[in-house]
């Protein structure tokens, strides 16, 4: 027997329950089907965990470091089975109080179980067999597990096995220079272990611009992260109890030997299982759903949300997908994915805030470009907090005076960064930026006189 529904949401991540709430609100007959933890990602194996980790860390760092803001502390240890309990907490308490919310909702039913297309509007969740006239798809992603040189032969780590450690690792290296890596290398060198980064590129985080790659290397550096960049003989090979990681045929110790390897190296969608073919959804070369400016798949009445469409792979860009399909469903909105300005963050301390486009970016695209920067010695929330590495940057176009993007590398970056990211939703110009009176004394206030300090035309 087929149960049917007016919709069946798969995928219980960032996207997936508020949309069930939102249907359900609407009179719709909703099925949300979680095959394995509710809150997808964030709740379990990124933001919230991870985050809560990074506080941790910051705390051992400050009283480690006290003696900088004249305060004499006492002798710091860090009990690594406290900081994983502390940071389990926070996940299960999401986890399971989003559970019973989306029980009890009224209009929702929750089932548990693998989803699978059987055709354009009937999925099967074992022996249950459902359909619906929309469908929406939200599984999301995991770590990527490169089929590297000796990789099978040795214990590694991803961003998710990583979260069950309860003792400090010796020496990590971490295999993979970017958003991720760099936050978990960072972290752990500030709870006490040596640390290794390890990236391939010629720079970390290489899809910023040079000299906020620089800089990031520059802090982590300062902190005794060893980072080796330009590895182009990544390779593993047991060595007794430890592991030892290839680097370089050519520059520097050709091998690094670690007590524990974390792969960051990217992400892989969770859509290789759920019969997509049998429903006529196109999928890309890496995975990703195929969809339009609206989050439509190539079958009528079935949408993808969150990172499986890859048109983002952040929780608040599945979030932001959400709001995207409910208002265009239920409120007539009319809204699209190319009308929301790219923003994220990398949370190292002090954290990145990027919005919109790099200077490179907006190079390569044959803009002339007009640059702002004021270094985070010169601000002084940051002078006052002791904490001066980094630097605001802000790109505008030369010929119309529209903000391009900018990057906020420094104390509460992440934050500040909103500032412009309002104002870009906007289409506030330089100019009106330059204009707006900010509060004394913070970071964002700076952001109208770095405005005001733009560059020649380029």
């Amino acid at each position: 027997m087929t149960e049917a529904f007016d919709a069946i949401i798969i995928g219980a991540g960032q996207a997936g329950p508020s949309l069930a709430e939102r249907l359900a609100a609407a009179g719709q007959r909703v099925a949300i089907i979680e095959r394995d933890q509710f809150g997808g990602t964030c709740v379990n194996t990124g933001c919230m965990p991870t985050k809560t980790l990074v506080a941790s860390a910051r705390a051992a760092h400050v009283v480690r470091n006290a003696a900088r803001w004249g305060v004499q502390a006492p002798a710091m240890s860090v009990d690594m089975t406290a900081v994983k309990a502390r940071a389990d907490k926070v996940a299960s308490d999401a986890r399971t109080g989003l559970e019973a919310w989306l029980r009890g909702l009224p209009g929702c039913t929750v089932i548990t179980g693998h989803a699978r297309f059987t055709s354009r509007h009937t999925v099967e969740v074992g022996e249950r067999r459902l359909s619906a006239g929309r469908i929406f798809i939200n599984v999301g992603g995991r770590a990527a597990i490169p089929d590297l040189p000796g990789v099978g032969a040795v214990p590694v780590l991803t961003n998710a096995s990583i979260l069950r450690l309860d003792q400090l690792p010796r020496h990590l290296v971490v295999v993979g220079g970017s958003y991720v890596g760099l936050e978990f290398a960072q972290m752990y060198r500030r709870f006490g272990a040596d640390v290794t980064v390890v990236e391939k590129g010629e720079r970390l985080i290489g899809r910023e611009d040079p000299e906020v790659s620089q800089a990031v290397r520059e802090i982590l550096e300062a902190e005794g992260v060893v980072v080796r960049t330009s590895a182009e003989c990544i390779r593993f090979a047991p060595e007794g109890d430890d592991v030892a990681v290839g680097v370089s045929c050519a520059d520097g110790a050709p091998v690094v030997v670690g007590s524990h390897v974390l792969l960051a190296l990217g992400r892989r969608l969770n859509t290789g299982e759920l019969g997509l073919d049998a429903a006529g959804i196109d999928v890309d070369p890496g995975g990703a759903i195929v969809v339009d400016d609206e989050l439509r798949t190539s079958a009528d009445g079935v949408w993808a949300l969150g990172e499986c469409n890859g048109r983002g792979a952040f929780t608040h860009t599945a979030f932001n997908d959400f709001e995207i399909v409910a208002s265009n469903l239920l409120d007539g909105g009319g809204r699209r994915v190319t009308d929301r300005v790219p923003a994220y963050a990398l949370f190292i301390d002090p954290p990145l805030g990027r919005a919109g486009m790099t200077e490179t970016e907006a190079r390569a695209a044959g803009k002339r470009v007009r640059i702002g920067i004021r270094p985070m010695s010169r601000v002084g929330r940051a002078v006052e907090r002791g904490e001066t590495a980094g630097f605001l940057k802000v790109v505008v176009d030369a010929d119309t005076d529209a903000v391009l993007g900018a990057a906020i590398l420094g104390v509460e970056g992440d934050e500040a960064i909103h500032s412009i990211i309002d104002g870009m939703a906007l289409g506030a110009s330089a100019a009106t930026f330059r204009s707006i009176m900010h509060i004394h004394p913070t970071v964002a206030e700076l952001i109208p006189t770095v405005f005001g300090e733009l560059g020649d035309p380029g």
